[in-house]
């Protein structure tokens, strides 16, 4: 039976597109199209969509608005429709932390195999996200509310030698957003330098790695090239380009590279994870997070195939199981666990170095 989708979107333009591309599927079906939110409302209770896409700007109430709504009275699988500014981004990542799935930039039609490619990317995001396991970001964040804050050492008990001459690398698609924050987030600012390839379009990479650097203990930039990889550092790749890593010294620097897109995809997890296997080799940890898809899994093979230590995330804490999977179906995992132990595990590895 088709994946049912409503969506929501106050331009005429748009709904005509979205309805085209999607409905263009044979296993997705447009049961509807709604203008603005209060509309949506009335449509989501007579037609119960499987699948909402929404526009983060909106009239009468906002995307996001609207989403938290939702959320709350009636969770379902939400897919973001962004804008391609600052403001667009920065409340698509709020979205995100409030339960949508996943989220597509609004397309620039500037070529059709541009077009093409974003009728690809949307239709598999809805398909991810119907399949998705919903996060309650409600009973998160009153848990939150009442729960302790974690507390760390002021030392991460990881020797001067290690934290300079190590690298962590971490790979994640859909979900990841949530996901590398809750991981960066439980970590000591004594740490390894970590370099990150989270799979985001242009414009959006540079407001995610500002919103981690005022959540972790971290010093998180998005990368620009040519930067001395520094202890208790994150860079993570921008939306344009790949990030690679090269030996320097007794150190490491951080390359981009605008090469053709691997798995689809550019930031690639593969193309990042098979840099630090070539060139950390077995002074490297890496780690996979929740996405759907295959990139990252032949990448992080080659880094355990080297001497790295590999973590994948567990099954049951992922929005979507398909890249930890993959990994663990060709033996590039050397442990598998829930989201939340990651970071110890990670440091407990990093401890005995």
């Amino acid at each position: 039976m088709a994946i049912k989708v409503l969506i929501v979107d106050d331009s005429a333009l748009m709904r005509a597109l979205l309805t085209e591309i999607i409905g263009g599927a044979p296993d997705l079906n447009v049961v509807g199209s709604a203008p603005d939110p209060i509309a949506a409302r009335e449509m989501i209770k007579a037609l119960n969509p499987d699948v909402l896409t929404l526009d983060v700007e909106m009239p009468k109430m906002d995307g996001l608005e609207f989403l938290t709504r939702i959320m709350r009275l009636r969770p379902m699988p939400v897919v973001m429709i962004s804008s391609l500014t600052e403001k667009g981004s920065d409340v698509t990542l709020k979205a995100l932390e409030t339960g949508a799935v996943d989220f597509v930039a609004k397309p620039r039609a500037e070529s059709a195999s541009q077009l093409l490619a974003y009728a690809d990317d949307i239709r598999d995001k809805i398909r991810a996200a119907f399949g998705a396991r919903l996060r309650d970001p409600v009973r998160g964040a009153r848990a939150a509310a009442v729960a302790p804050a974690p507390t760390f050492p002021s030392g991460s008990g990881i020797s001067a030698r290690v934290c300079a001459d190590h690298l962590i690398a971490i790979g994640a698609s859909t979900g990841g957003t949530e996901a590398i924050k809750d991981v960066l987030a439980a970590l000591p600012t004594e740490m390894p330098g970590i370099v990150m390839a989270q799979h985001m379009p242009e414009g959006f990479t540079n407001s995610f790695a500002r919103r981690l650097d005022t959540l972790t203990n971290l010093t998180v930039v998005e990368a620009q090239g040519g930067e001395r990889i520094q202890p208790g550092h994150a860079y993570l790749a921008p939306g344009h380009s790949h990030l690679l890593v090269r030996r320097s010294g007794t150190g490491f620097v951080t390359e981009l590279s605008q090469s053709d897109p691997v798995n689809r995809h550019r930031p690639s997890v593969d193309v990042l994870f098979r840099s630090v296997a070539r060139e950390a080799r077995d002074r490297a940890s890496g780690v996979i997070l929740t996405g759907m898809g295959k990139d990252g899994a032949l990448g992080l093979l080659e880094m355990r195939e080297k001497g790295a230590w590999t973590i994948g995330q567990d099954e049951a804490s992922c929005v979507v199981y398909g890249m930890p999977r993959e990994a663990a179906n060709i033996g590039a995992l050397a442990e598998v666990v829930a989201l939340r132990d990651i970071p110890g595990h990670l440091l407990a590895r990093l401890r005995r170095v």
